[in-house]
């Protein structure tokens, strides 16, 4: 068998480390690559997601002008997102709706019964009560329940209603009520002829605690 010559040895190893080396950075190239492009991916849908709608919000407050909570609405697909923050208040349950007008006047009077008077009357009644009864108004809503320390908070989704019902000629409230909403739901033992009108418009909720008008 006939030997190479020792250059020849030399000149094949150093290209094969040259072509190992070559394929390794390529591998350390190629992964974090790879990396890289499914983070922008997500990070792209999610913003993408979190950014499709308009969002409103209202600040609520109570007939003395005090800051009581905030309300915002997120735009989801085909629903929208509601939360509410509350402190200050005493713990329990408190009825809550969106109301017809966006007008928070304190000491006004109702806009179908000018004879009725009292802290934000001017919001009229729930949205959509003119189409069906309590609790089947679009601006029906659930109740918030407010712990020991005065906090309260609230989060759901509701697709009753658009961000333009909200946002029609005469605008929209948020309103907390300072009783609880029993959603019409009296049992036939104690009223055998069903809910009487009252109930059946607002739940007997109570008189209205704190308002905010949609958007401001």
């Amino acid at each position: 068998m006939r030997h190479l010559p020792r250059a020849i040895f030399t000149a094949l190893g150093a290209t094969s480390l040259l072509v190992l080396g070559a394929c390794t950075a390529a591998d350390d190239t190629a992964d974090p690559t790879a990396d890289t492009d499914t983070v922008t991916a997500t990070g792209t849908a999610e913003t993408t997601n979190a950014s499709q709608g308009e969002v409103l919000s209202a600040t609520l407050n109570d007939a003395e002008d005090s800051e009581l909570g905030t309300v915002e609405v997120n735009e989801l697909n085909d629903a929208l997102e509601i939360t509410l923050s509350v402190s200050g208040l005493e713990p329990g349950f408190y009825g809550f709706h969106i109301h017809q007008t966006g007008l928070c006047e304190t000491d006004s009077a109702a806009p179908d019964n000018p004879e009725n008077t009292g802290a934000f009357l001017s919001a009229g009644g729930h949205l959509g009560s003119g189409e069906s009864d309590h609790p089947d108004h679009a601006g029906d809503l659930p109740q918030l329940l407010v712990q020991e320390s005065g906090d309260g908070a609230l989060s759901f989704q509701t697709d009753r209603l658009t961000l333009a019902d909200l946002q029609d000629d005469d605008g929209s409230a948020f309103m907390i009520h300072d009783g609880t909403d029993n959603y019409a739901n009296i049992p036939e033992r104690y009223a055998p002829d069903g809910a009487d009108e009252d109930t059946r418009s607002t739940g007997d909720a109570g008189s209205r605690l704190a308002c905010g008008v949609v958007g401001e």
